[in-house]
């Protein structure tokens, strides 16, 4: 059975060079330009661009959500914004719930910041949170998401085809999932 109030602590996990933190007011600003970074925007499939006030009140009501985990990444040292993620779509019932994680800028990609947020909410999720499986979807152009989360140890279970219209062209989602026990072994 899945402990709730694991969702509602909103926790600091600490790693090597990041460190997440529940995600709040103060990270807005540096949240809503993530939403104008044309390549975050596309590997994430966002096509809308919220305002500044939708980005602040999302940001500062995020600690009253009870069903769900938002996190910002902070890169240490230096304390910088380098993205979110978040443990969302909780299936009680089913112990499960789905992953979503953001650099905010390419700069920070191919650094190895995403994998370890990753495994950190992933340690979390499966340890503290108890859930059996956590997903995900990634667009299928997005190889370098696809292998970090391969080596993660999420595995492939299916297709969503012609997921995304961008740019005038279709491309497909893959839908991606761990089990407690992938995630066992991954870490052994």
């Amino acid at each position: 059975m899945i402990d709730l109030s694991a969702l509602r602590e909103k926790p600091t996990l600490a790693g090597e060079r990041v460190n997440l933190v529940p995600l709040s007011a103060e990270h807005a600003d540096d949240f809503f330009e993530s939403t104008r970074d044309e390549e975050i925007r596309r590997l994430t499939g966002s096509h809308r661009r919220p305002d500044h006030d939708e980005v602040r009140e999302w940001c500062a009501t995020r600690s009253d959500q009870l069903d769900r985990l938002d996190l910002a990444i902070i890169e240490e040292p230096g304390g910088r914004f380098v993205g979110a993620l978040a443990l969302e779509d909780l299936d009680a019932d089913n112990e499960s719930a789905g992953y979503r994680i953001a650099l905010s800028a390419i700069e920070f990609t191919g650094q190895g910041l995403g994998k370890e947020a990753t495994r950190l909410v992933l340690d979390y999720a499966f340890d503290r949170v108890r859930l059996h499986r956590v997903w995900l979807h990634v667009y299928a152009f997005n190889m370098r998401a696809i292998a970090v989360y391969r080596s993660c140890g999420f595995t492939v279970e299916g297709r969503l085809r012609d997921a995304l219209l961008w740019d005038g062209r279709r491309h497909d989602a893959l839908i991606m999932a761990m089990l407690e026990s992938d995630f066992r072994r991954a870490a052994d």
